[in-house]
């Protein structure tokens, strides 16, 4: 009884960890958020850890070791990279999220051994988190304008702000409800109520439009269905959740005031009380269906030869299913080859016409992916050995811009990657994967087969049996829920190829979790019990309390330092805040944001423009010129400056200006692009740099004029001086001739007499 009680509050307690992150990070772009988000996870890992070191002895294999080590190693490669990056100041950033993930990852490691026994509680609080999160987003399209602003948008995409984060979540949920509705143990009302949650999930994926969701779901179902035994009670399921959630969905796609953009609010609202009302039906039927269906099951078990005919029809319908789609390729315009090929073509092609934002493009193919990735190897191309910096993709990517795109990452992880940390990243990266696999491998036996150990290799000679060989084993609820753990983090892994969502928190931190604690559970041979028993009894070594304090150390030290981009945003806004009332203030303020992260754009800007305002225009002029020397492949610190030389020193040394915005312009081309400076969609900051490129433009062309012209003057001055005229020259000439005839005449008898 109290390890059931214990498993409640468990699952409880890891489902609010997991609504706290997800709504309260949100898509992990806002800084405030996204910092104490880190710090919590940050200290809090640490502080499992320090426990787990405290409370367990050491054993012959610290199983997930080797991966919790490679992705600390992943993390300090992206802090380092702030040497080479062409955006320090992110790449500072996206290292602090490392070491919030690797503490999320260790902390996952360690409790397995502090409570081996609560892994119910782990898939079961996912699910219920995955049910909030997607039961919130529902309510904003059902309720429009009363939980978030409007939006013109009819994709549900809320708390993250991203329709594909918020379909990943509802995709990793239903594996864990797919868990808790086909499993042999556990209640049998939380069982039911899988179905309706289920049904939800479904319902919000569809709604949010999301692609790659639904391809990362269907990649995680399938490897469910590959290793998981329980293929009879998870088909029905499925298919009771998705048919209930399809019909919803189709109602939904059928109302223009929710499918369509920028519906008028009353319109929407209106709709969405009537979708409200459907969802509800939809829950009660789901439930009272999945009851009907645990009560059948439970009281007459099917027999092996109902099964192989349940199997038989299911193997049937997914047949005639795939010939149905194959036919209507067939028989469409395009035939099956070229429907095949149209579509590769629009998949792969950079400047493919994007789906709008409607349920049709949930069978559109085209994409603007093939443009992120197009940039991201050219940045690679670049940068090869060890790309552009942590997150740098963000800055490099805007010389290689043909289009008005705005996008701060690469859409997948191994482009991403490459263009980052280039081959050494990419390496390291797929070094963790590696050792990650065959850690989880010990835990889950996915395909019943086992790697020789090593001593069978060392005595090859002697007829030792090497390979992967085939070893049955049988499948308890633990083993189970292994493979569940597994297939959430297929999903992740399947989603994150082709999008950016390990960069937001509520996303990552389940796949991190599941990761964890199958990386650290070790064989199944080794029971909870026998876990259990590697706790120490009494009070630890000093060695262990050492370096349990260690741990602690270290992330405080990381927390500190991720706390500190936040601090010098804040110093920031005060000191500008200050300007008017008490510049000295003002100035201090400005200083202690540079002294805090001196990494940051904004705190150098700022500190140049109290520099100028005080007075002292040349000292701002000089921090600007460290900016640039600090970050001289980002275009943003050039363009601050030329705008500042511009404003200040334009009459004196235009050419500098233009030099400086021409280099903004060149690392970003498409900043003064006409569909940036156009009306009216015209950025305020394009706009901006392009005046002031005019103006630095004519000034220059202005004063290579007059130095023109001054120069001219200059050459006939000193052709005067150097060359007299013809006049000059006659008139010396007869004065010379007249002086020589007076002197004669002065010398003659006629005169001397």
């Amino acid at each position: 009884m109290g390890v059931r009680r214990g498993l409640w509050w468990s699952t409880l307690l890891v489902a609010g960890l997991s609504c706290w992150v997800t709504f309260y990070a949100s898509g992990g772009l806002t800084l405030e958020s996204i910092t104490k988000t880190e710090m919590v996870l940050t200290i809090l890992g640490g502080a499992t850890v320090a426990l787990a070191v405290l409370r367990t002895r050491s054993t012959p294999r610290l199983w997930g070791s080797w991966p919790v080590v490679l992705l600390l190693v992943f993390a300090a490669l992206s802090a380092l990279s702030v040497v080479w990056s062409v955006a320090p100041e992110d790449s500072w950033r996206d290292a602090s999220r490392l070491f919030a993930y690797s503490a999320v990852f260790a902390a996952s490691v360690a409790f397995v051994r502090l409570a081996p026994r609560r892994w119910p509680a782990v898939i079961g609080g996912l699910a219920l988190a995955a049910t909030v999160v997607c039961g919130f987003a529902l309510l904003t399209n059902m309720f429009p304008g009363s939980l978030v602003a409007p939006d013109r948008y009819a994709r549900l995409q809320e708390p993250y702000g991203y329709w594909n984060a918020l379909g990943l979540t509802a995709a990793m949920g239903a594996i864990c409800c797919l868990w808790l509705g086909a499993r042999r143990s556990g209640h049998a009302l939380l069982s039911a109520l899988a179905y309706p949650a289920l049904g939800l999930l479904l319902l919000t994926l569809l709604l949010a439009y999301s692609r790659g969701s639904l391809v990362a779901l269907a990649v995680g179902l399938l490897l469910w269905f590959c290793v998981v035994p329980l293929r009879l009670r998870s088909a029905a399921l499925l298919i009771v959740a998705g048919v209930g959630a399809g019909a919803v969905a189709a109602w939904d796609f059928s109302k223009g005031a929710l499918s369509s953009e920028g519906v008028p609010l009353t319109e929407r609202a209106a709709a969405g009380h009537q979708l409200a009302a459907l969802t509800v039906a939809m829950l009660l039927a789901l439930a009272l269906i999945g009851a009907a269906i645990g009560f059948a099951t439970g009281r007459h078990h099917p027999t092996p030869a109902a099964r192989r005919q349940m199997a038989a029809v299911l193997w049937t319908a997914i047949a005639l299913v795939a010939i149905a789609f194959v036919g209507a390729l067939a028989h469409s315009q395009r035939g099956l080859t070229g429907t095949i090929s149209h579509a590769v073509s629009a998949l792969t092609n950079p400047d493919a016409q994007v789906p709008p934002n409607t349920p049709g493009r949930l069978t559109a193919v085209a994409s603007v992916r093939a443009r992120y990735w197009k940039e991201a190897l050219e940045v690679f191309e670049a940068h090869p050995l060890l790309g552009s910096g942590a997150e740098g993709f963000n800055t490099a990517h805007l010389r290689y811009l043909d289009a008005n795109l705005d996008v701060r990452h690469a859409h997948g992880f191994v482009v991403q990657t490459l263009a980052d940390l280039g081959i050494v990243g990419l390496a390291l990266a797929l070094a963790l994967l590696l050792t990650w696999m065959a850690a989880a491998g010990r835990a889950t036996h996915p395909f019943n087969r086992r790697w020789a150990p090593w001593g069978e290799w060392l005595r090859l000679r002697g007829g030792g049996r090497v390979g992967w060989r085939s070893e049955p084993t049988p499948y308890p609820p633990e083993r189970i829920g292994m493979l569940a753990m597994m297939c959430v983090v297929v999903v992740f892994g399947a989603h994150s190829l082709i999008d950016w969502t390990w960069y937001v928190p509520g996303d990552a931190c389940v796949a991190l979790l599941c990761a964890g604690w199958l990386a650290g559970r070790g064989p199944l041979e080794y029971a909870p019990a026998q876990v259990l028993a590697l706790r120490t009894a009494g009070r630890p070594s000093p060695i262990r309390a050492a370096l349990a304090g260690a741990a602690i150390v270290g992330v405080l030290v990381a927390a500190w330092t991720q706390w500190q981009p936040q601090r010098s945003e804040e110093a920031s806004q005060q000191a500008l805040a200050l300007l008017a009332q008490n510049p000295t203030r003002a100035l201090s303020e400005a200083h202690t944001a540079v002294s805090r992260d001196g990494l940051s754009v904004e705190a150098r800007t700022t500190l140049a423009a109290i520099e100028a305002y005080t007075g002292t225009p040349e000292t701002a002029r000089a921090t600007l010129e460290e900016l640039v020397r600090l970050q001289p492949s980002n275009p943003e610190s050039w363009s601050h400056l030329g705008e500042f030389n511009v404003e200040h020193d334009l009459a004196r040394n235009p050419s500098a200006a233009l030099h400086e915005l021409q280099a903004a312009i060149y690392l970003n081309p498409e900043t003064i692009a006409p569909a940036r400076i156009d009306p009216p969609y015209a950025n305020e900051n394009s706009v901006t740099i392009y005046n002031d490129y005019v103006l630095a433009l004519r000034a220059t062309e202005q004063a290579a004029t007059a130095a023109q012209a001054r120069a001219s003057v200059a050459t006939e001055l000193k052709s005067a001086n150097a060359s007299p005229s013809r006049a000059a020259r006659s008139a010396r000439r007869e004065g010379r001739r007249r002086s020589a005839l007076r002197s004669a005449r002065s010398r003659s008898p006629r005169a001397a007499g």
